[in-house]
């Protein structure tokens, strides 16, 4: 029998598994590699960001570091307590405010993670950036995942304000909250802004109709997403009792750090003091709620604590549940990224 010829070789189909081809490498396209360089950038981002906001923060994280080494350590670890419970409170939201039901699990570790998105992304976008992508992971549609980054802004801003208003009914502390309403020659030009945005965007919305027609099909999904949540009993445990929840553990934490450090104040006027002034600034779009912690502070000085022991208890609050998170934060999300969680 006669061996094949090398033309005849030639004209052969060498398929992958041939052994004339078992020792030769394709090479990737160029989007294989141009998508593993962005996924790499999305992974070193957050570590940058975390790298380069400690840098700029040099002074504050020193100051915060400092007063909690000299603190009370049992309260500390209970303020970190209370701020773990936190996250669990913000899963539960965020589940009761889908009604397709997502890993438990994946859904806390996706939550921990935003707290450091959120200090790329003012007013809380970073957080709601995670979570739609997480949704999206999840095989959820976008109008759903946005609906529910509605539902749950509403439920959380109205347990909020019950909350709020519970404790200005029950608290004689509310007296001393006339001293930081502002004057009427600020609320004038505020209401005159928040009137003519309200203005332009009505305006868009009935005049370019593109505009209209995705604004208008989110609000039918949001209505329907709403509907059929409610219709479930552990839904709205698990949405209107996580948003009851976050007011009180957050006002909790704060409380915790200012009986570490000798704050002189009632649990109920520390919380109502947290509420009062997130309340009253915390539609700034500040990173890392700049503005909510100044107001906290004169707020805590208004009810009668000293003003270093108000700026250290905040500062303490902000180094537990913003800073010391912050590094494991940006791993995890960074893991949660390469492993296409995100």
């Amino acid at each position: 029998m006669s061996s094949p010829s090398p033309s005849s070789l030639s004209s052969l189909p060498l398929s992958p598994a041939s052994p004339l081809t078992r020792g030769t490498v394709s090479p990737r396209p160029a989007s294989f590699m141009a998508g593993r360089s962005v996924r790499l950038a999305l992974c070193l981002a957050p570590l940058l960001l975390a790298g380069g906001w400690a840098m700029s923060n040099r002074p504050v994280v020193y100051e915060g570091v400092r007063r909690l080494v000299a603190a009370d350590p049992w309260w500390l670890l209970a303020g970190g307590g209370f701020t773990c419970l936190n996250w669990v409170a913000a899963s539960c939201v965020r589940q009761g405010a889908l009604p397709d039901r997502v890993p438990p699990g994946l859904l806390l570790a996706s939550q921990f993670a935003a707290g450091a998105a959120n200090h790329a992304l003012p007013a809380g976008f970073g957080a709601h950036a995670v979570t739609v992508r997480f949704l999206r992971a999840r095989g959820v549609p976008l109008e759903r995942a946005t609906a529910s980054i509605g539902l749950y802004s509403l439920a959380k801003s109205s347990a909020k304000t019950v909350v709020l208003v519970i404790l200005l009914a029950t608290s004689p502390a509310w007296r001393r909250l006339g001293e930081l309403v502002p004057d009427g020659r600020l609320l004038v030009p505020l209401a005159a802004i928040a009137g003519g945005a309200l203005a332009v965007a009505g305006t868009l919305l009935t005049v370019v109709r593109p505009l209209r027609r995705p604004v208008t099909g989110l609000l039918r999904s949001a209505l329907a997403d709403a509907r059929e949540v409610h219709s479930r009993p552990a839904r709205v445990a698990a949405l209107w009792g996580g948003a009851v929840a976050m007011p009180l553990l957050q006002g909790t934490t704060l409380a915790c750090i200012g009986a570490a450090l000798g704050l002189a104040l009632p649990w109920a006027h520390v919380v109502l003091a947290y509420l009062a002034a997130g309340t009253a600034v915390g539609a700034v779009p500040a990173p890392g709620g700049l503005a909510v912690d100044a107001a906290l502070v004169w707020t805590l000085v208004t009810f009668g604590s000293a003003l270093p022991v108000a700026t250290a208890t905040v500062i303490g609050y902000r180094v537990l549940t913003d800073w010391v998170p912050l590094l494991p934060g940006t791993l995890v999300l960074s893991a949660l990224i390469r492993a296409k969680v995100l």
